[in-house]
């Protein structure tokens, strides 16, 4: 029998103009008022998902890239993330939010008070995807750093943020209304903190947690990003492969990271983000797939057009049949993020349009040449995966929008459920125990 994984939603536009560039936007929802976001939500609580990463982007970019970020509406605007959690707390009973949260522009003691409140308001559901990116540090009056620089910060930030949140000890709060005694200031710990980043004073005036801190999530596969996942992280993300080797080799770097730094393997859950394509039957998938094979230059530009928000870089503007020089990324672009674009081919004699063709084609999932699938074919490979590569669970990716939120899980909740892979009660404890049921 299958075994239970773990399943999540990356909400990958952020806080923005959901169904942008989709038939759906026609349905009329608001993308400005929680109600589109709560009606989701709620789908996702019933379907037993475990969590839901909401990205965020605090910047439009440089002003080179101010066009292609918001033509599209790919890159902004981008509402808080953060604001938005306790509409869906509201909205749900079970379901773990996580909203990303810039280790460089957040100064530690807000981040660790905001977190110390929501996860008291959302009963222990709370979680914060950690990210360090540095191009947004010019609305702040801050230094750009380097991406390993960057990872320093956010390290020396979480340590910062965890100090806080355990400066009341066990036994501080005494809630005696008989002695008119709330708590014991010999068990709340004043520190100083002087670090290369960062100058801190504590304790922070937010109470300890029921059931453990806020999660913390985390991306990047880099080797500083795997390092801070190993020492930090409950759930590490990456972007699903549809190679089993690469799978299990990700997991294992992982888990040599949680090793490294003297945690165990199951104490982070690996989980991969993709945006399955359902359709009803073969046919049809094989009809999807031949419609993808020869992209036309409309087709190649507007894919071009994500990929130059995703990565900040203006590729639409490039030749078409040149290859794409490395030059045109700046530092703050991962390589991890170059490899995605470049999907196996060689950056040195690869055309940018052997490269969006590439991007724009699609295949079918039991070829393992792509997403395309039947609801059972999906479940197939989320099943292969779970046996053969060990795998904690996967992300579905896409936006919070009630429709495309269906277009995913109405045909595949029931085959997902039948098979034993994906849960159908919770044991309670918050998102730390959704993570830890199984």
């Amino acid at each position: 029998m299958a075994r239970l994984q773990h399943f999540g939603w990356f909400f990958a536009r952020g806080f923005g103009p959901q169904g942008w560039g989709r038939p759906y936007w026609e349905w009329g929802y608001d993308w400005r008022r929680p109600e589109l976001y709560q009606q989701a939500a709620r789908e996702l609580d019933q379907a037993g998902l475990d969590i839901l990463v909401i990205e965020d982007a605090i910047s439009l970019g440089t002003d080179e890239t101010l066009d292609l970020r918001i033509r599209s509406a790919y890159g902004g605007p981008k509402h808080d993330p953060l604001l938005l959690a306790p509409y869906l707390f509201a909205a749900t009973q079970n379901i773990g939010i996580a909203p990303t949260v810039n280790a460089g522009a957040t100064p530690p003691y807000l981040a660790a008070r905001q977190a110390a409140t929501l996860q008291h308001l959302s009963s222990d559901r709370f979680g914060m995807n950690v990210v360090t990116d540095v191009k947004s540090a010019r609305h702040f009056g801050l230094e750009e750093l380097a991406h390993d620089a960057a990872y320093d910060r956010a390290e020396e930030w979480i340590s910062v943020v965890r100090r806080l949140w355990h400066s009341w000890d066990d036994g501080a709060l005494v809630q005696d209304a008989a002695g008119s005694r709330f708590a014991d200031a010999s068990r709340v710990r004043p520190f100083q903190h002087e670090g290369e980043y960062f100058r801190v004073a504590g304790p922070l005036n937010a109470i300890p947690f029921e059931h453990g801190d806020p999660v913390i999530v985390s991306p990047g596969g880099s080797p500083r990003g795997l390092g801070f996942a190993g020492a930090n992280s409950d759930v590490q993300l990456a972007v699903a492969s549809l190679d089993t080797e690469k799978v299990r080799a990700y997991r294992a770097s992982v888990h040599a990271a949680a090793l490294e730094k003297g945690r165990s393997p199951a104490d982070i859950k690996v989980l991969f983000a993709f945006t399955p394509e359902i359709v009803d039957s073969g046919d049809e998938a094989d009809r999807v797939v031949a419609a993808s094979l020869h992209p036309d230059d409309a087709t190649l530009r507007a894919t071009l057009a994500k990929q130059s928000s995703d990565l900040e870089t203006d590729l639409e503007n490039l030749p078409l049949d040149r290859p794409l020089d490395p030059a045109v990324f700046g530092q703050h672009v991962s390589q991890g993020s170059i490899g995605s674009l470049l999907g196996g081919l060689d950056i040195a004699t690869a055309t940018l349009r052997e490269i969006a063709t590439k991007k724009a084609r699609k295949g079918r999932i039991t070829e393992r040449a792509g997403w395309v699938g039947t609801a059972d074919e999906i479940a197939d490979f989320i099943e292969q995966q779970g046996e053969d590569a060990d795998n904690d669970g996967f992300l579905f990716w896409g936006d919070l929008h009630p429709v495309g939120v269906h277009q995913i899980l109405d045909r595949l909740v029931p085959v997902l459920r039948r098979r034993g892979i994906l849960r159908t009660e919770f044991g309670g404890g918050g998102l730390h125990g959704n993570l830890r049921d199984f």
